[in-house]
């Protein structure tokens, strides 16, 4: 009789757990929420395309992955998390008009490029990163002026990066062009255990400043006055975001092959403005 008296509480306190999802979390203080994806409430399969786009091909640093796009084994939402997944595979792609050239390690990058951007704010996202010599997961955003001043005009803030030669280490780092030269501002701190645990990484972004934190742990604190160039600052207009794995490269340098598959996991992504 206790059993079936208790009953109906108890499942009343568990559809409460069920209905508070990650992205209905309290806001910090001064801040609401404007944009998130928890996956939570998306079936397993490709992350929703009205949030994500993705780029596509052999994109920078000579990176040995092929980004590709669509493709549930390089991207996917699985359990209420996105996956991100590196492989060693031979993998054909269409090269131009009667030419098909074989890539050997594919991978994902999505950006909320063109579907949503923020100028200031608070960018939080909870995720695992690996490790493994060669791997180079990063949470990190673009300006959306990219297309027309270029890289690094458009400024960088790179929230999070690990290359895999360095297990245990996050770098976050701000790039941007100033005296007619590219300028970068890095600082980086010991993680012992990314790939194991899931930190949250964030930049807060105002019109004067953007601190970049792991959990509550400031990391790197910019004055954005820094990239004034000729008036202008790319710090002071819209951005977007850009999730992605990357393998070897320019800084992720030699891959062990034995490691594979790896896969960078996100458990929510949000942003807040105030």
């Amino acid at each position: 009789m206790k059993i079936v008296t208790l009953l109906p509480s108890v499942l009343f306190v568990l559809s409460v757990l069920l209905v508070v999802s990650p992205a209905q979390a309290e806001p910090p203080p001064g801040y609401h929420l404007v944009w998130s994806d928890d996956f939570a409430k998306d079936p397993d399969g490709l992350p929703d395309p009205t949030k994500w786009g993705y780029e596509v091909g052999f994109v920078r640093n000579n990176e040995r992955q092929f980004y590709t796009k669509n493709r549930i084994e390089n991207c996917r939402v699985e359990h209420g998390q996105l996956i991100i997944e590196g492989r060693k595979e031979d993998y054909v792609y269409n090269n131009g008009p009667d030419e098909s050239m074989p890539a050997h390690y594919t991978s994902a990058s999505i950006t909320t490029q063109n579907k949503a951007s923020w100028t200031y704010g608070l960018i939080e996202v909870k995720a695992r990163p690996p490790v493994g010599k060669g791997v180079w997961p990063a949470i990190w955003t673009l300006g959306t002026n990219l297309p027309k001043v270029d890289w690094p005009r458009c400024g960088e803030i790179d929230i999070m990066e690990l290359v895999g030669k360095q297990p245990g280490i996050i770098y976050c780092t701000m790039h941007y062009f100033v005296d007619g030269k590219h300028t970068a501002e890095q600082k980086h701190t010991p993680v012992a255990d990314t790939d194991t645990a899931f930190h949250v990484y964030a930049a807060e972004w105002t019109s004067d400043h953007i601190d970049l934190f792991i959990d509550d742990k400031k990391v790197l604190a910019f004055d954005v006055n820094q990239a004034t160039n000729k008036r202008q600052n790319p710090f002071r207009k819209p951005q977007f975001l850009i999730l992605n794995l990357a393998l070897g490269g320019d800084w992720g340098g030699l891959i062990d092959d034995s490691i594979f598959p790896q896969r960078m996991t996100i458990d929510y992504v949000r942003v807040y403005q105030k």
